[in-house]
């Protein structure tokens, strides 16, 4: 079956030019050009991938993103601009999977939009193990549930697909770069500093005290491990 995106652009030229790009790998792509359609058509169509461009008429791409993941764990990649890095916190807090900045090359955009798609491919396949547990927490590999101390943990697909990730081999540090190559299912990992988001982001669910995190700690030096609190 062919993927569906939704492309979410006001820039003529940009529209355009990704278009292309993406049908000419073989993907069904609908646009919208603010960000109260695409809202709208995100959660009354089906769609494969979100890609969604921040600076838009009306909503704002992280007023999209925070209403669309509010109802749907479709994938949504931000599209910002090189030098607006409160842009992409904003969009990864908002519960974004990744980003890419402007400029970017078509054969980046491409690549992590397959990875993306392929990940989540791959988490649509039965696990062999379904429940992964350390401590208090509670990973549901199948129905991609999560619970800390018996309360619902609610996550974002990366976030839940990180901790599945540090809860294989609990205690074992992860480096960043592992953790975003695990995420993309890639070689290509982006700005790594999407990891450190998505670990901050965990935290504020997770722990107790998150300025004082017990579960999910760094090893200072090497990355980032899950721990029996």
């Amino acid at each position: 079956m062919t993927e569906r995106i939704l492309l979410v652009e006001d820039d003529p030229a940009m529209v355009e030019t990704v278009s292309y790009a993406l049908r000419a790998e073989g993907f069904d792509l609908d646009v919208v050009g603010d960000g109260d359609q695409a809202v709208t058509r995100a959660l009354s169509e089906h769609y494969d991938l979100l890609l969604l461009d921040v600076s838009l008429p009306g909503l704002s791409g992280v007023e999209v993103c925070r209403r669309v993941r509010d109802e749907s764990i479709v994938p949504i990649v931000m599209v910002t601009a090189r030098d607006a890095e409160v842009e992409r916190v904003l969009g990864l807090e908002s519960g974004a999977d990744d980003y890419v900045t402007k400029p970017f090359s078509l054969a980046e955009l491409v690549s992590r939009v397959r990875a993306i798609l392929r990940r989540r491919r791959l988490d649509a396949t039965p696990a062999t193990t379904s429940l992964r547990r350390v401590g208090e927490l509670e990973l549901d590999l199948i129905r991609h549930r999560a619970r800390i101390e018996g309360r619902p943990l609610p996550l974002t697909p990366s976030e839940f697909r990180l901790l599945a990730l540090l809860a294989e081999d609990p205690e074992r540090a992860v480096s960043r770069r592992e953790i975003m190559q695990h995420l993309w299912e890639s070689s290509f990992v982006g700005d790594q500093r999407a990891c450190d988001t998505h670990i901050l982001n965990i935290r504020r669910k997770l722990e107790r005290d998150p300025a004082r995190p017990s579960r999910l700690v760094t090893v200072r030096g090497l990355g980032y491990q899950l721990v029996a609190d």
